[in-house]
Protein backbone atom coordinates (compact mmCIF):
# COMPACT_ATOMS: atom_id res chain seq x y z
CA UNK A 1 0.00 0.00 0.00
CA UNK A 2 1.57 3.68 -1.07
CA UNK A 3 0.18 6.94 -0.15
CA UNK A 4 -0.27 9.02 -3.10
CA UNK A 5 -0.86 13.14 -2.39
CA UNK A 6 -2.09 15.27 -5.10
CA UNK A 7 -1.05 19.20 -4.19
CA UNK A 8 -2.23 22.34 -5.94
CA UNK A 9 1.35 23.95 -5.79
CA UNK A 10 0.95 27.58 -5.42
CA UNK A 11 2.91 30.27 -7.31
CA UNK A 12 6.17 30.95 -5.63
CA UNK A 13 6.69 28.06 -3.44
CA UNK A 14 9.47 25.61 -3.67
CA UNK A 15 9.11 22.39 -4.24
CA UNK A 16 11.00 21.10 -1.67
CA UNK A 17 9.48 21.17 2.47
CA UNK A 18 12.76 23.46 3.61
CA UNK A 19 14.45 26.40 2.58
CA UNK A 20 17.39 28.32 4.26
CA UNK A 21 16.17 31.75 2.67
CA UNK A 22 12.59 31.14 4.48
CA UNK A 23 10.33 30.96 1.28
CA UNK A 24 7.38 29.18 1.61
CA UNK A 25 7.98 25.38 0.57
CA UNK A 26 5.51 22.27 0.41
CA UNK A 27 6.12 22.23 3.90
CA UNK A 28 3.64 24.89 4.22
CA UNK A 29 0.47 23.42 2.99
CA UNK A 30 0.94 19.30 3.19
CA UNK A 31 1.42 18.38 6.77
CA UNK A 32 2.46 14.75 6.30
CA UNK A 33 5.58 12.78 7.31
CA UNK A 34 7.44 10.59 5.45
CA UNK A 35 5.72 12.02 1.65
CA UNK A 36 8.69 13.59 -0.81
CA UNK A 37 7.85 14.82 -4.12
CA UNK A 38 7.75 12.62 -7.53
CA UNK A 39 9.53 15.31 -9.67
CA UNK A 40 9.41 18.61 -9.30
CA UNK A 41 7.91 21.80 -10.33
CA UNK A 42 9.35 25.62 -10.92
CA UNK A 43 9.18 27.86 -8.02
CA UNK A 44 7.64 30.46 -10.68
CA UNK A 45 5.10 27.85 -11.97
CA UNK A 46 1.75 26.17 -10.21
CA UNK A 47 -0.15 23.18 -10.35
CA UNK A 48 -0.23 19.61 -9.57
CA UNK A 49 2.91 18.22 -7.78
CA UNK A 50 2.64 14.68 -6.45
CA UNK A 51 4.12 13.59 -3.63
CA UNK A 52 4.62 9.29 -1.89
CA UNK A 53 5.67 7.57 0.81
CA UNK A 54 6.92 4.89 -1.75
CA UNK A 55 10.01 5.01 -3.94
CA UNK A 56 8.54 2.40 -6.56
CA UNK A 57 5.67 5.02 -7.31
CA UNK A 58 8.38 7.45 -7.07
CA UNK A 59 10.17 6.28 -9.70
CA UNK A 60 7.84 5.22 -11.76
CA UNK A 61 6.32 9.17 -12.38
CA UNK A 62 9.05 11.00 -12.26
CA UNK A 63 11.72 8.69 -14.19
CA UNK A 64 12.49 9.65 -17.88
CA UNK A 65 12.13 6.33 -18.61
CA UNK A 66 8.53 5.76 -18.03
CA UNK A 67 8.28 8.42 -20.13
CA UNK A 68 4.85 9.62 -17.88
CA UNK A 69 3.06 12.49 -20.03
CA UNK A 70 2.49 15.85 -18.00
CA UNK A 71 -0.03 18.11 -19.28
CA UNK A 72 0.40 21.82 -18.63
CA UNK A 73 -2.19 25.21 -19.58
CA UNK A 74 0.60 27.97 -20.85
CA UNK A 75 -0.82 31.22 -21.26
CA UNK A 76 1.61 33.24 -23.71
CA UNK A 77 2.09 36.39 -24.92
CA UNK A 78 0.70 36.93 -28.49
CA UNK A 79 -1.85 35.06 -30.34
CA UNK A 80 -0.79 31.38 -30.56
CA UNK A 81 -0.17 30.13 -34.29
CA UNK A 82 -1.04 26.91 -36.05
CA UNK A 83 2.86 27.41 -37.13
CA UNK A 84 3.81 27.39 -33.89
CA UNK A 85 1.62 24.38 -32.58
CA UNK A 86 2.82 22.68 -35.41
CA UNK A 87 6.87 23.13 -34.56
CA UNK A 88 5.56 22.53 -30.42
CA UNK A 89 3.81 19.06 -31.74
CA UNK A 90 7.42 18.24 -34.00
CA UNK A 91 9.63 19.10 -31.95
CA UNK A 92 11.84 22.04 -30.78
CA UNK A 93 15.36 22.85 -30.91
CA UNK A 94 16.32 24.01 -27.57
CA UNK A 95 20.02 24.40 -26.51
CA UNK A 96 20.32 20.73 -24.88
CA UNK A 97 18.95 19.39 -27.93
CA UNK A 98 15.26 18.53 -29.96
CA UNK A 99 12.55 17.72 -27.59
CA UNK A 100 10.44 14.89 -28.18
CA UNK A 101 7.06 15.38 -30.28
CA UNK A 102 4.57 16.58 -27.84
CA UNK A 103 0.74 17.60 -28.11
CA UNK A 104 -0.24 21.18 -28.38
CA UNK A 105 -3.43 22.69 -29.12
CA UNK A 106 -4.85 26.25 -28.40
CA UNK A 107 -7.50 26.52 -25.78
CA UNK A 108 -9.68 29.38 -24.10
CA UNK A 109 -8.60 30.53 -20.82
CA UNK A 110 -9.69 28.35 -18.07
CA UNK A 111 -11.77 29.22 -15.52
CA UNK A 112 -9.31 29.11 -12.47
CA UNK A 113 -7.81 31.06 -9.40
CA UNK A 114 -6.57 34.61 -9.98
CA UNK A 115 -2.51 34.36 -9.61
CA UNK A 116 -0.82 36.49 -6.82
CA UNK A 117 0.77 38.76 -7.76
CA UNK A 118 -0.86 38.63 -11.13
CA UNK A 119 0.41 38.12 -14.00
CA UNK A 120 2.61 41.11 -16.23
CA UNK A 121 0.38 41.98 -19.51
CA UNK A 122 1.31 44.24 -21.90
CA UNK A 123 -2.20 46.35 -23.24
CA UNK A 124 -0.34 46.68 -26.55
CA UNK A 125 -0.10 42.54 -26.87
CA UNK A 126 -2.62 40.36 -26.31
CA UNK A 127 -2.04 36.93 -24.77
CA UNK A 128 -3.72 33.27 -25.39
CA UNK A 129 -3.57 29.87 -23.78
CA UNK A 130 -2.43 26.58 -25.05
CA UNK A 131 -2.52 23.07 -23.70
CA UNK A 132 0.84 21.48 -23.89
CA UNK A 133 1.29 17.49 -23.34
CA UNK A 134 4.94 16.37 -23.31
CA UNK A 135 6.46 13.52 -21.41
CA UNK A 136 10.04 14.89 -20.84
CA UNK A 137 11.38 16.74 -17.38
CA UNK A 138 13.87 18.84 -18.58
CA UNK A 139 14.76 22.31 -16.76
CA UNK A 140 12.33 24.65 -17.50
CA UNK A 141 11.25 22.82 -20.36
CA UNK A 142 8.08 24.01 -21.64
CA UNK A 143 8.81 27.87 -21.26
CA UNK A 144 11.99 27.27 -23.43
CA UNK A 145 9.59 25.80 -25.96
CA UNK A 146 7.20 28.36 -26.04
CA UNK A 147 9.91 30.54 -26.35
CA UNK A 148 11.66 28.93 -29.02
CA UNK A 149 9.01 29.13 -31.40
CA UNK A 150 8.22 33.43 -30.34
CA UNK A 151 5.47 33.05 -27.80
CA UNK A 152 7.00 33.45 -24.33
CA UNK A 153 5.19 31.82 -21.41
CA UNK A 154 3.35 34.25 -19.25
CA UNK A 155 1.51 31.62 -16.65
CA UNK A 156 2.73 27.91 -16.31
CA UNK A 157 0.03 25.34 -14.77
CA UNK A 158 0.51 21.69 -14.70
CA UNK A 159 -2.94 19.91 -14.95
CA UNK A 160 -1.82 16.61 -14.96
CA UNK A 161 0.30 14.02 -14.66
CA UNK A 162 -0.49 10.53 -16.01
CA UNK A 163 -4.44 9.87 -14.75
CA UNK A 164 -3.71 12.29 -11.96
CA UNK A 165 -5.23 15.91 -12.22
CA UNK A 166 -5.83 19.20 -9.98
CA UNK A 167 -9.81 18.75 -10.86
CA UNK A 168 -11.27 20.41 -7.62
CA UNK A 169 -8.08 21.45 -6.02
CA UNK A 170 -7.83 25.11 -4.90
CA UNK A 171 -4.41 26.62 -4.87
CA UNK A 172 -2.31 25.02 -1.83
CA UNK A 173 -5.10 22.58 -1.42
CA UNK A 174 -4.31 18.15 -1.40
CA UNK A 175 -5.98 15.15 -1.41
CA UNK A 176 -4.44 12.19 -0.75
CA UNK A 177 -5.13 8.38 -2.23
CA UNK A 178 -4.03 5.15 -1.14
CA UNK A 179 -2.67 2.99 -4.19
CA UNK A 180 -2.15 -0.82 -4.46
CA UNK A 181 0.88 -1.08 -6.54
CA UNK A 182 1.45 -4.17 -8.21
CA UNK A 183 4.24 -6.80 -7.64
CA UNK A 184 5.37 -7.16 -11.19
CA UNK A 185 5.96 -4.43 -13.46
CA UNK A 186 2.63 -3.62 -16.18
CA UNK A 187 -0.08 -2.32 -15.62
CA UNK A 188 -1.50 0.86 -13.81
CA UNK A 189 -1.67 0.75 -9.88
CA UNK A 190 -5.44 0.34 -8.85
CA UNK A 191 -6.41 3.48 -6.49
CA UNK A 192 -8.35 3.72 -3.73
CA UNK A 193 -9.48 7.17 -2.62
CA UNK A 194 -9.28 7.94 1.11
CA UNK A 195 -10.91 11.23 2.82
CA UNK A 196 -9.67 13.80 1.07
CA UNK A 197 -8.12 17.10 3.29
CA UNK A 198 -8.00 20.80 2.75
CA UNK A 199 -9.64 20.22 -0.92
CA UNK A 200 -11.18 23.08 -2.56
CA UNK A 201 -12.54 24.28 -6.11
CA UNK A 202 -10.09 26.11 -8.30
CA UNK A 203 -13.15 27.55 -10.09
CA UNK A 204 -14.61 25.52 -12.77
CA UNK A 205 -11.28 23.30 -13.97
CA UNK A 206 -11.13 23.23 -17.43
CA UNK A 207 -11.69 19.92 -19.94
CA UNK A 208 -8.37 20.27 -21.60
CA UNK A 209 -10.14 20.09 -25.19
CA UNK A 210 -8.31 22.34 -27.25
CA UNK A 211 -8.43 23.85 -30.48
CA UNK A 212 -7.04 24.76 -33.76
CA UNK A 213 -7.38 28.22 -34.91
Amino acid sequence: MATLVLLNKPFNVLCQFTDREGRATLGNFVPLEGVYPAGRLDYDSEGLVLLTDEGQLQHRIASPEHKMSKTYWVQVEGEISDEALDRLEKGVELKDGMTLPAAACSIPAPEIWPRNPPVRERKSIPTSWLQLIITEGRNRQVRRMTAAVGFPTLRLIRYGIGEWTLDNLAPGAWRSLELHLPREKPGKPRTRRTGSTAAGRPGSAHGGKGRRR
